[in-house]
């Protein structure tokens, strides 16, 4: 059973900072990527960054969040961290923590999700 669990979400005022964090566990053979994905009301769910967990760890975002926002690993943890900075009203939405990994017991890779967390940005 893979999971994964986030942390970090809140509420702060625009021009302000949040920290994401989101930990895999369980029976897991390999990490390909980790990565954020966020839904506001009314909105699909969108990608805001990925990064490798080879060596390496290339990264994307979208483009509103480039020169704001920072993902980050941690191997030997399993954890992937979203350092966001200079938020906007705008940024406001469930946060997804995503891993495209290959559990133990199948011989595939697939897409798991967090169970998501609020980041509210006040004007």
């Amino acid at each position: 059973q893979v999971q994964l669990v986030e942390s970090g979400g809140g509420l702060v005022q625009a021009g302000g900072s949040l920290r994401l964090s989101c930990a895999a566990s369980g029976s897991i053979f390999s990490i390909n990527t980790m990565g954020w994905y966020r839904q506001a009301p009314g909105k699909q769910r969108d990608l805001v960054a990925r990064v490798s967990m080879a060596s390496g760890g290339s990264t994307d975002y979208v483009d509103s969040v480039k020169g704001r926002f920072t993902i980050s690993r941690d191997n030997a943890k399993n954890t992937v961290y979203l350092q966001m900075n200079s938020l906007k009203p705008e940024d406001t939405a469930v946060y997804y923590c995503n891993a495209f990994l290959r559990p133990l017991e199948r011989s595939y890779y697939g897409n798991y999700w967090g169970q998501g967390t609020q980041v509210t940005v006040s004007s």
